[in-house]
């Protein structure tokens, strides 16, 4: 399998959340992930960074923020040319989906945890 950089927005070390499980699953599966959270902490050995840090070579952003709070990390994605970004449920947004657009960022309103389950990240 092809490592697949992914950004997680919205880390959290509270092994029900999506976003803990997505890190879990997506090391397990042999990505490098980089995770920004509201607190510091670790899931799967990845550190949970809180604020954005510079980031280079991203194959995917996977989001589990509310659209809101996706405002704060607009430019920073669009800066970081990922090929595509994930909007799980619940981030919906189709005001930062036109911006992606006009910035040729794929977008995907879909599950990181399904996509990984079904081999389709």
């Amino acid at each position: 399998m092809k490592n697949k950089k992914t950004l997680v927005i919205g880390a959290s070390t509270k092994p029900e959340r999506y976003a803990f499980k997505a890190i879990t699953m997506l090391v397990e599966k042999g990505n490098s992930v980089i995770a920004i959270g509201q607190n510091a902490g670790e899931v799967a050995g990845i550190k949970i960074n809180t604020k954005a840090i510079p980031v280079t070579n991203i194959n995917t952003v996977t989001l589990y923020v509310n659209a809101l709070r996706q405002r704060d990390y607009y430019n920073y994605i669009v800066e970081a040319q990922p090929k595509r970004v994930i909007f799980n449920p619940g981030t919906e947004n189709p005001e930062f989906y036109q911006l992606l657009e006009l910035n040729k960022i794929k977008i995907e309103v879909a599950c990181t945890l399904v996509l990984l389950t079904t081999n389709q990240y």
